[in-house]
C-alpha cells in the first residue's frame, strides 16, 4: 500500500483517496456517534453500580466493625487492607479533605449514596494526603473514613474513552484503506493496461476474477485487445502484401525503361516516377514491420547519433551541426532507431530547407536529463525552414498526410513521421514536435536512459 507522493492534486483526482476519505471520514463519525450515545446510555447503569458497590462495601464494613469483638476489631481492619485494599479511619475534626474526585459521574455517585447511607456522608479524592476514593460513614456517635482504591469504583474516564475512539479510528482507517485499495486495484490495472495501448504495447490479458462487474469488464477488454490486435496483424499482412505485390511489375517496368527506346529527358522522367514508387512501398513496408520489444538491447545512442551524422554529412544540400553528450544509452532495436533518425534528418531535408538557399542545415543534439527522479536520453532533431503552423501540427504525426502547402512541394506518402511514432511508441518513447524559436521545426525524443 503506497502513501508516497501525496499531493492536493492527486487527492482531488486519485479515486484511492477519494474513497479512503470518504470511507475513513464516514467511520470515524459513526464510530463517534457511537461512543457519545454509549456514554450517554451508560452513564446512569454505571453511577448505579459504581454507587451499589460502594454503599455495598461501606454497610458490611460498617456491619462487620459493629458485630465484631473488640479485640478481634484490629485483626479485621488488617483483614480488609489486606484482602480489600480498604482501609477505615477515625474522622477527626483537623482533617485536611479535598473535593471530591473529578468524575462526570461523581454527582449521581453521591446522590445515589446519600441517598441510603444519609446526607450527611461526605466524599473527598484526599484525606490527610492519601488520595483515595474517600467516603464517610457513621457508627453510633462515632464517624469514619472509608478509603477504598480509586480504580475500584473509576469507571471509563474521558481519556480513557479517548484512547478507545483513537483505537477504533485507527482501525476504521486501516480498514477504509483496505477497502479502497481493494476497490481501485482492478481500475489500477485497467489504466495500466490502457496505458501500454496507447504506447503501442500489448498489454498482459486482466485476470478474469472477482466481483461480476469487474469481470465483465476485465472479459471485454481482453476481447478488444484481442480484436486489435488481430485488426494491426490484418493490417500489417495487407499493407505488406499489397507493396510486396506491387514490386514485380514494378520491377518489370524498370526494365523496360532501360530497354525501351525513349528520349533521355523522358527516361529519366519516368525512373524518377519509378523511383519515387519504389520508396512508397519501402515506407508501406516499414509502417507495416512489428517492433518486438524483446529483441531490445542496450543500444550506444552517442556512437548511433555519430554514425547517422556522419552519413548524412556526405549529402551536398544538407549542413549537419551536432551537439551529443558521451555515453547516453537506451534499450531498443538498433535498426528501428537508425530507420527514425534516418526519417526525422529525411524529413528535414525535404521540408525544411533555409529560406531563400536550397542547403538543409540541421542540428542534432542529445543530452542526458534528470526527471521526475528518472533519468532520460532526451534527442534534438531541428531545421532551420518555415517551419509549420501550430493548428496544424498534430496533423504530421498522421499517415498519409503532407502538409506541402506549409513546407514545400515534395513527393512521398506521408508515412514518414507516422513510422517514426509508430517505432517510438513501440520503445516506450516519447515524441514531441514544436516549431523552433527563430524558424523551423524541432522534434523531440524521450526515452529512459539505462
Amino acid at each position: 500500500m503506497r502513501f508516497r507522493n501525496f499531493t492536493v492534486a492527486r487527492l482531488k483526482s486519485g479515486l484511492f483517496w477519494r474513497t479512503f476519505l470518504l470511507l475513513g471520514v464516514l467511520t470515524t463519525l459513526s464510530t463517534a456517534s457511537w461512543i457519545g450515545m454509549y456514554s450517554i446510555v451508560q452513564r446512569d447503569p454505571q453511577a448505579q453500580q459504581l454507587a451499589a458497590q460502594v454503599i455495598s462495601v461501606v454497610t458490611i464494613t460498617r456491619a462487620a466493625l459493629t458485630h465484631s469483638a473488640p479485640e478481634l476489631r484490629t485483626e479485621l481492619l488488617f483483614e480488609l487492607v489486606s484482602n480489600e485494599g480498604i482501609r477505615v479511619f477515625l474522622l477527626e475534626d483537623n482533617d485536611e479533605v479535598d473535593p471530591p474526585p473529578d468524575n462526570p459521574l461523581m454527582p449521581d455517585i453521591e446522590q445515589l449514596v446519600k441517598a441510603k447511607l444519609g446526607k450527611d456522608t461526605r466524599f473527598s479524592a484526599r484525606v490527610n494526603g492519601m488520595r483515595g476514593f474517600w467516603v464517610s460513614f457513621k457508627i453510633g456517635e462515632d464517624q469514619y473514613w472509608l478509603m477504598l482504591e480509586r480504580e475500584r469504583i473509576q469507571g471509563l474516564t474521558g481519556i480513557q474513552w479517548l484512547g478507545w475512539a483513537a483505537a477504533v479510528s485507527v482501525v476504521s482507517l486501516l480498514g477504509a484503506a483496505l477497502i479502497s485499495s481493494l476497490v481501485n486495484a482492478p481500475l489500477r490495472r485497467l489504466t495500466a493496461a490502457f496505458h501500454s495501448i496507447a504506447q503501442g504495447r500489448a498489454p498482459q490479458p486482466l485476470p478474469e476474477k472477482g466481483p461480476q462487474e469487474i469481470r465483465q469488464a476485465n472479459r471485454s477488454f481482453n476481447q478488444m485487445v484481442d480484436d486489435l490486435q488481430q485488426v494491426e496483424s490484418d493490417r500489417a499482412v495487407i499493407l505488406a502484401g499489397i507493396s510486396h505485390d506491387l514490386r514485380t511489375p514494378l520491377t518489370r517496368m524498370q526494365l523496360e525503361v532501360e530497354m525501351a527506346d525513349l528520349l533521355p529527358d523522358a527516361r529519366d522522367g519516368m525512373k524518377s516516377d519509378l523511383a519515387q514508387m519504389d520508396a512508397i512501398i519501402a515506407q508501406f513496408l516499414d509502417y507495416a514491420k512489428p517492433t518486438e520489444a524483446a529483441t531490445f538491447v542496450p543500444v550506444d545512442v552517442s556512437d548511433m547519433l555519430q554514425e547517422v551524422a556522419h552519413d548524412v554529412s556526405r549529402l551536398a544540400d544538407v549542413k549537419v551541426t551536432t551537439d551529443i553528450v558521451e555515453n547516453a544509452q537506451v534499450r531498443g532495436n538498433l535498426t528501428d532507431l537508425k530507420r527514425v533518425l534516418h526519417n526525422l534528418i529525411e524529413n528535414a531535408r525535404r521540408y525544411g530547407k533555409t529560406p531563400g538557399t536550397d542547403l538543409a542545415e540541421i542540428d542534432i543534439c542529445c543530452s542526458v536529463k534528470r526527471v521526475h527522479a528518472a533519468r532520460r536520453v532526451v534527442i534534438d532533431v531541428q531545421d532551420h525552414g518555415v517551419g509549420v503552423p501550430e493548428e496544424r501540427m498534430a496533423e504530421l504525426l498522421k499517415p498519409f498526410t503532407r502538409l506541402d502547402t506549409a513546407r514545400g512541394q515534395a513527393n512521398g506518402a506521408g508515412l514518414g513521421l507516422a513510422i517514426v511514432e509508430r517505432v517510438l511508441q513501440r520503445h516506450g518513447a516519447e515524441l514531441q514536435l514544436s516549431n523552433r524559436e527563430g524558424g523551423g521545426l524541432l522534434i523531440q525524443i524521450t526515452m529512459e536512459a539505462i
